[in-house]
């Protein structure tokens, strides 16, 4: 696949602290790419620089095959951008709003069509202060939608939004992607980037820790399937150490935790039915991308 971000060496500092230290990578045409990490990680500094808002101290940046920091301009054309903090007069109609940031294109997106993609044919006449979260999000992505860009920039985008609100932002995400569209992703929130995303880059301490597909990070740290269930205390680990396919067992007071491979839960619940055991939370568990994180870094998330 054809790259259209590349990245290399990338360095930023404020002052004596690195935000961004010597990172790399390429995202590919049509990919959702994630950027993950913790608050304070370094993301909005990377991606800020990327797009031409901040000069890197060192490294070289292309973006469809320009170099931000000498033709911002005429990049600014080709991408969209929804940054964390965006300043909206309050006082503004949804309608006002794409208009103001239509005029800063010479070619755009017909307005009435982002209001009716993107669910605000009943809000056009609203003031920005008087939607909701959700709402306001979908403003957010019609606005980076509205130049008609090949790559588009999301960073925090579900922050503060409730659950059914970040559900149906994952869906716009994922809209945006199939009208063969470059999104890069940022977000501190595992679940989101574990669902959307092609490729992960994990950022800590403005270094990337982890670069892969999600599932290639999951299977990094946990290759075999993982089987849960508690028991009363007269069970003995020992009965399931001859299942097939069964590596370890594990027990931690009535918790027992089975490792191995192949059809691991069926094979764990027929041997616990032969021995007349029937555990009520059985179940089969994975990794997540959370477990990655602490894999790589060796510490919780950070506020």
């Amino acid at each position: 696949m054809t790259n259209v971000i590349t990245v290399r060496n990338l360095r930023k500092c404020y002052g004596s602290t690195v935000a961004v230290d010597d990172i790399s990578f390429d995202v590919a045409q049509g990919e959702i790419f994630a950027i993950l990490g913790p608050n304070g990680a370094g993301k909005t500094t990377a991606v800020e620089t990327i797009v031409g808002l901040r000069r890197p101290d060192r490294g070289d940046i292309s973006v469809l095959g320009i170099d931000p920091q000498q033709d911002a301009q005429a990049l600014r054309q080709h991408i969209g951008v929804q940054l964390q903090q965006a300043a909206v007069p309050q006082r503004l109609k949804v309608w006002e709003i794409l208009d103001l940031f239509a005029s800063f294109y010479p070619a755009t997106v017909p307005r009435d069509r982002l209001i009716e993609q993107w669910g605000l044919v009943e809000k056009r006449n609203a003031y920005f202060g008087k939607l909701s979260g959700g709402q306001q999000q979908r403003l957010f992505i019609a606005l980076a939608l509205i130049n008609d860009p090949q790559i588009v920039f999301f960073d925090e985008l579900t922050t503060g939004l409730d659950p059914q609100a970040r559900r149906a932002t994952w869906e716009l995400v994922q809209g945006v992607r199939a009208q063969a569209k470059t999104v890069v992703l940022v977000t501190h929130a595992m679940d989101e980037a574990e669902l959307l995303a092609d490729r992960v880059a994990i950022i800590d301490h403005g270094r990337i820790v982890a670069l892969d597909t999600p599932q290639a990070l999951i299977r990094r740290i946990q290759p075999d399937s993982q089987v849960r269930f508690t028991t009363s205390n007269g069970f003995d680990p020992a009965l399931l150490q001859q299942v097939e396919g069964v590596s370890a067992v594990e027990r931690i007071g009535a918790q027992v935790t089975v490792r191995g491979a192949g059809p691991l839960l069926s094979r764990v619940a027929q041997a616990l039915a032969e021995h007349q055991m029937e555990p009520a939370d059985l179940r089969q568990e994975r990794a997540t991308l959370e477990d990655v994180f602490l894999a790589a870094t060796g510490r919780g998330l950070r506020d």
